[in-house]
């Protein structure tokens, strides 16, 4: 039930009526009895015909008015031709129909665009000028676009904006591939099309097929990598291709040095690999990872990413505890200490001689957080908690430096089954594997046995022992075997399982003898065999150093993305795209080298813009110095970071954050046509094909003017008639305190 006065109109229930009139009838009995009644008449009908005022108010608002306005337009119908110009429209794969060419062929989208508009279809639209014909192009590319980095598709954005500027429009026309991708979902617009009473027409534009393309999709590279050592380079190419493809992929540097690989392609999907490149020296390089045009490839432009790579030199502390010097123990000691990049210590609790003594033996466990945080990696031999060993406190400082200073720990069990005395420990959450303590001495093979890799093993740079991926499954065929094994059941969830025992299953499969997993900021690492120095047989210290080597890198890595004296800072993701939100976490240590317990650290981050930001880094609750926080890339390119500590005399660090460009138009994509057909069938419109063209021009002018736009103030629901009344009902209470009515 609704009626109106003038322009006021209300919305009520026969409910809401009948309640409305008991309560005038009610409040106005209340009135007079009290003017009757009241020894100041006149004082006292002043404030009840306020009573009655603001009931009659509030009975109003309960009956839903609104402020109705009426625009009747005084120009011609308009019928609005939006059109797409976006980057995708360029993809060549429109059949152009009869209407427009009497010969067959394949253009692009754009120029099929063109073709439509430039059509005489549409002059009986504008004949005898009944209408007016207008069209507008939405989406095109920014004439620079280093301005608008994230430049996209926004289907919502032009009806929005048509809706708004246009009073009198009859009919809506959109020609698009319905390819968007920023802004509200195009359903939202169809809607306000829907409520405004114009009718949306949609033609889409392309196949939803995508065009024959080898698509380099990603290029995840480290922020740097040591000199003189190999890094990992994980990318994705997507094969729209109907066939398997064998290509070569190549990565080259601007001096024009290059590594090549072979990968097949599989038909329509995507493929994960990762190539390696050896850092020949220090500073900053551009590599440009590529893959040649296949036959029958459409689109050439996206089989190719640059990207930065810095080489830097690089000094990592090592800390090694053991028990007996076990052969294992040696060897590891020996490549450890030759290798240039890595600064060794060792503390050896020998059972019958005490602890061992020379240049890189320490005699006494680091008692304090400050003493233990400068170790990057620990390794942890057949050692476990005893007087003579470790103790549970320092299990305890072992854990809380791996999970909030981003060092590593290897765990590298033996025969004596020392490793069992920390199940009570800090340190045996971190252990990757579930032991079996029905065999606490390991396992023991007469014949050797090898190991074998698994398919995150072959693909992981920790166990790329050949000069190139293509030979490292012979190498690790060729390497010699073990007899004995730590008595591992599984591993545990949330692991990664490098390597298996290739002759021994267990319950759950073949016993995992290399696990790997993150713990806190840190890395783990458990090696389930104490036979790796036999891999020196035939070649020296090859492989043996080798695997070491990369294992110290790999666990220091992160830890040492930026170091200075007060402040260390590491982050994820390292090569972060515009929209995503990079985790910051810091270590920060007080003028005498001992983790910050009091104090604020804050990174100031300047975009590629020159814009700039400071983000207060939140303190962990720990005794490590631990702090994080977050930030949102906005912008592609290098972001300069400078964290700090807000003391005197604290040195900051500087490092950059290259954030990688996307584009989120690119041409070859499929179209998306029933994105167009939910938009016009919200709006009750259609999607027609080129062919029904002549039909949709026959439609638009039997539709009827466009009706007036109706404007709707909801009075019952704005903020200005709540203060009315609040502040009626404020002068009535104070008017009856005034008249000595309590």
């Amino acid at each position: 039930m609704s009626f109106s006065i003038h322009n006021l109109q209300f919305s009520t229930t026969p409910a809401t009526l009948s309640i409305g009139v008991a309560a005038l009838v009610i409040v106005a009995a209340l009135c007079l009895f009290s003017w009757k009644r009241s020894p100041h008449p006149r004082r006292t009908a002043v404030l009840e015909a306020l009573r009655f005022t603001i009931t009659v108010i509030v009975v109003l608002l309960l009956w839903k008015p609104e402020w109705l306005t009426v625009l009747h337009p005084h120009t011609k119908p308009k019928i609005a031709i939006l059109w797409d110009a976006s980057k995708s429209m360029e993809t060549i794969d429109a059949e152009v129909p009869q209407l427009f060419s009497p010969t067959h062929s394949v253009v692009a989208r754009s120029e099929w665009t063109r073709m439509a508009l430039d059509s005489p279809l549409w002059e009986p639209l504008t004949d005898g000028a009944k209408n007016d014909l207008v069209d507008r192009a939405f989406a095109a590319p920014p004439e620079n676009p280093a301005e608008v980095p994230l430049a996209g598709t926004d289907l919502s954005a032009p009806i929005e904006d048509l809706l708004e500027n246009e009073t009198n429009l009859r009919a809506v026309v959109m020609i698009s591939d319905g390819d968007y991708n920023t802004g509200q979902p195009p359903v939202v617009a169809a809607q306000k099309l829907l409520q405004r009473g114009v009718p949306l027409f949609t033609i889409p534009v392309g196949s939803k097929k995508r065009l024959p393309d080898l698509d380099m999709l990603s290029v995840t590279a480290p922020a740097y990598g040591i000199v003189g050592e190999n890094v990992q380079i994980p990318f994705t190419i997507r094969s729209s291709l109907d066939r398997e493809v064998r290509t070569i992929v190549r990565l080259r540097d601007d001096s024009g040095h290059e590594k090549t690989k072979e990968i097949i392609l599989p038909p329509g999907q995507p493929t994960y690999d990762a190539i390696l490149w050896r850092i020949e020296k220090e500073g900053s390089a551009t590599l440009e990872l590529s893959v040649p045009m296949a036959d029958g490839e459409r689109i050439e432009a996206n089989n190719s990413r640059k990207f930065t790579l810095s080489g830097r030199p690089e000094s990592i502390k090592v800390l090694v505890i053991e028990t007996l010097p076990r052969w294992e123990y040696r060897y590891l000691r020996n490549a450890l200490s030759r290798d240039p990049g890595v600064e060794l210590s060792c503390l050896l609790f020998h059972p019958q001689l005490g602890k061992g003594d020379g240049p890189d033996y320490l005699q006494d466990f680091p008692s304090k957080p400050e003493d233990l945080a400068k170790y990057d990696v620990i390794f942890i031999g057949d050692v476990g908690v005893a007087p003579d060993q470790l103790s549970k406190e320092q299990c305890e400082l072992l854990r809380g430096l791996v999970e909030n200073q981003a060092s590593g720990i290897v765990f590298m069990p033996g025969p004596q089954g020392n490793e069992f005395t920390l199940q009570d420990t800090a340190l045996w959450d971190l252990m990757p594997v579930i032991l079996d303590p029905e065999n606490k001495g390991g396992l023991h093979d007469p014949v050797a046995s090898p190991m074998t890799l698994t398919g995150e093993g072959r693909s992981s740079l920790l166990t790329m022992l050949a000069d190139s991926e293509e030979a490292n499954p012979d190498v690790w065929r060729s390497l010699p075997g073990f007899h004995w094994h730590a008595p591992v059941i599984k591993s545990k969830g949330g692991t990664e399982v490098l390597a298996v025992h290739a002759n021994r299953r267990g319950r759950f499969g073949p016993v995992p003898l290399i696990v790997t997993k993150a713990a806190g900021n840190g890395k783990v690492l458990f090696m389930g065999i104490d036979s790796a120095w036999r891999w020196r047989r035939g070649v020296e210290d090859k492989y043996h150093y080798r695997f070491w080597g990369q294992v110290a890198r790999w666990m220091s890595y992160q830890r040492n993305m930026a170091a200075g004296e007060r402040v260390r800072l590491y982050f994820t993701p390292e090569r972060p795209v515009p929209g995503d939100t990079v985790t910051f976490n810091a270590n920060a240590f007080n003028s005498a080298g001992a983790p910050l317990e009091e104090g604020t650290v804050y990174i100031d981050a300047t975009a590629p813009d020159g814009s700039k930001e400071r983000i207060v880094l939140e303190k962990n609750d720990t005794a490590w110095g631990a702090f994080s926080g977050r930030m949102k890339i906005g912008l592609p390119g290098e972001w300069q970071l400078r964290a700090s500590i807000d003391e005197a005399g604290a040195e900051p660090i500087e490092t950059k954050l290259l954030a990688q460009g996307i584009e989120l138009e690119q041409s070859g994509q499929p179209a998306r046509p029933e994105v167009l057909a939910e938009m016009a069938r919200i709006a009750r419109g259609r999607m027609i094909t080129p062919e029904q063209l002549p039909d949709l021009i026959k439609e638009i002018e039997a539709l009827p003017e466009p009706r007036p736009i109706e404007n709707r103030l909801p009075l019952w629901s704005h903020w200005a008639s709540v203060a009315l009344v609040v502040g009626l009902l404020a002068l009535f209470w104070t008017g009856r305190k005034l008249n000595g009515a309590f």
